[in-house]
């Protein structure tokens, strides 16, 4: 009995040194998709050490393209079929690219009764560089303001209350703008200011991300 634990230490420690050395991408999880175990190489993907991967959740550092593949893979878990299951996933790499592959889950045990872990190899497919968020377009700080506003809702009359300015300046900024970008309508103009990068996205209620200094 002592001769036999003591094979399975060596063949154990064998196993994890070769674990270590695969160059390609893998972890052991639970059967909740929870890392038990991962490979520099599975942990050079998420710009971390192996062992701060422990008890995260794959699905969250690989996210799935198809929720389907995943209530799949589930439900036959539950069923104890043993079979290897693929899962087209994405990531974002340490370096900023997107970064999109399969994930491929093969379960295993010491014998069919025991619930299985899940051996996960990561393959890379190809990946897209993130491009590099532009510059806002120029505007005044009053011009930037006027198209806050605009894109909150605001009438002109109660812009100019705001602004302290009078109506037909309002009307002034507003006509300055659309000529230089060309817009036909104060929507597009609003769409403009969003996909020029001078509103900020996502902000509530609208705001101008930058302003030159300049003649108002």
């Amino acid at each position: 009995m002592e001769a036999e634990r003591a094979d399975a230490v060596v063949w154990r420690n064998r196993a994890l040194t070769l674990f270590d050395r695969v160059s390609v991408p893998v972890a052991v999880c639970d059967v909740y998709g929870s890392v038990v175990l991962a490979n520099p190489a599975m942990a050079a993907e998420c710009g971390t050490t192996p062992g701060r991967l422990k008890g995260r959740d794959v699905l969250e550092l690989f996210r799935p393209q198809e929720a389907t593949q995943v209530k799949r893979i589930a439900e036959a878990l539950r069923m104890r079929r043993r079979s290897r299951y693929q899962v087209s996933v994405r990531w974002r790499a340490p370096g900023g690219a997107e970064r999109y592959g399969e994930l491929t889950a093969d379960p295993v045990s010491d014998s069919t009764d025991q619930t299985p872990a899940l051996l996960v190899m990561l393959w890379v497919h190809g990946e897209r560089t993130a491009r590099p968020e532009p510059e806002p377009a120029p505007v005044t700080e009053v011009e930037g303001r006027v198209l806050a506003l605009l894109a909150g809702g605001t009438t002109t009359d109660r812009a100019a209350r705001e602004l302290g300015l009078s109506k037909d300046g309002v009307t002034y900024h507003l006509r300055r703008l659309s000529a230089r970008w060309g817009a036909a309508n104060r929507t597009e103009l609003v769409a403009r200011a969003y996909a020029l990068g001078v509103l900020a996205p996502g902000v509530w209620p609208p705001e101008a991300r930058s302003a030159r200094p300049g003649p108002e």
